[in-house]
């Protein structure tokens, strides 16, 4: 994730085909009376405002397991909706998704092992396998039996891991630009594990990050290389995703672990896995992403045993669905809807 690789000029979003898409078939499915069509009111969904960060402050809960006390979002009611997030960010990333599908789904947005603030038990790993892990038992605390999953970058990879080992407890995934089995970690990732190798990359990036926003939000930082929006990060996220990663030696600590642990290539062999889920997939991928390739999307469609195919956002990168949590929601609701 080097500035001079990744550095990709904003452009102007295209006319969204999806959204039409979406748009035609709430349409159509109301003027054919489908039953159940009142429940899915496309303005609920689309005119909901993001949490600010004290409302997604005063909204944490921490829920007791053996990976230790999990901090997670909750919005919503009914069937659950499980939202994994990347890395270096937290739950927060989903605030503007979770408000748009709490009218339909019990929306849980979870802090991973080694990152935002979650509280990690004594001794405990944060690689991708002891996230699924952590999972499954903060699903068990909640008395969740299955979930729809949403995930992105390396919350994609847990995600793929979860599906394989327990199909049982996802009724259906949206994935966005996501490690791949072929390309887990991607390239630009091995200088951010090996500065975390050395026990500097909370310090020598984000610690810079939090300190100079404009430097955050320009090319040389995590805005020029994942954000599309020139204006994201806002303030009040690269404080939400940093502080609690700087917040002592031992946040710092866990976060590289998580890095670290991304070095090895967690979905290898997992092809076949993925080929007997039947549980149904859609895969939205930005294609000016500059860490994950245009390609993986395809292999990922080429993967699961039910993939609902791929929609491609030309001028989107890694981040887009802090960008665009409309597409999420659009994207979501079709998904459920369609497979409800």
């Amino acid at each position: 994730m080097s500035g001079e690789i990744l550095s990709f000029a904003a452009r102007p979003a295209a006319p969204d085909p999806g959204r039409r898409r979406f748009l035609a078939l709430a349409t159509a499915a109301c003027a054919a009376g489908i039953a159940g069509c009142a429940r899915w009111p496309r303005a609920t969904a689309a005119n909901a405002p993001a949490m600010d960060a004290a409302s997604f402050h005063a909204a944490r809960r921490y829920t007791h397991t053996p990976f230790g006390d999990i901090a997670h979002v909750e919005r919503g009611s009914g069937p659950a909706a499980l939202f994994l997030h990347g890395f270096p960010l937290n739950s927060f990333q989903w605030r503007g998704a979770l408000g748009r599908l709490a009218p339909y789904r019990r929306c849980i947005a979870p802090d991973f092992l080694g990152l935002g603030y979650t509280r990690v038990a004594e001794g405990r790993s944060c690689a991708p396998a002891a996230q699924v892990a952590m999972l499954v038992a903060l699903l068990d605390a909640l008395g969740i039996e299955s979930a729809d999953v949403v995930a992105s970058d390396s919350g994609g990879a847990v995600a793929q891991l979860l599906v394989a080992q327990h199909p049982e407890r996802v009724r259906s995934l949206l994935l966005t630009n996501c490690d791949t089995e072929q390309d887990c970690p991607p390239p630009a990732m091995l200088p951010v594990i090996e500065l975390a190798k050395q026990g500097r990359f909370v310090d020598d990036w984000l610690g810079h990050w939090y300190r100079d926003h404009a430097l955050a939000r320009s090319a040389a930082g995590i805005g020029g290389m994942c954000y599309a929006d020139p204006a994201h990060p806002s303030d009040e996220a690269i404080d939400t995703y940093f502080a609690p990663l700087l917040a002592s030696q031992h946040s710092r600590d866990l976060a590289h672990a998580y890095a670290i642990a991304l070095e090895h290539n967690a979905l290898a062999g997992i092809g076949p896995a993925l080929a007997r889920t039947r549980m149904p997939v859609r895969i939205v991928w930005g294609d000016a992403d500059t860490i994950f390739s245009p390609g993986d999307a395809g292999f990922l469609d080429r993967a699961f045993g039910h993939s609902q195919g791929v929609r491609r956002l030309p001028d989107s990168k890694l981040f887009w669905p802090e960008e665009r949590p409309d597409v999420i929601a659009e994207e979501a609701l079709e998904l459920w809807r369609e497979h409800a």
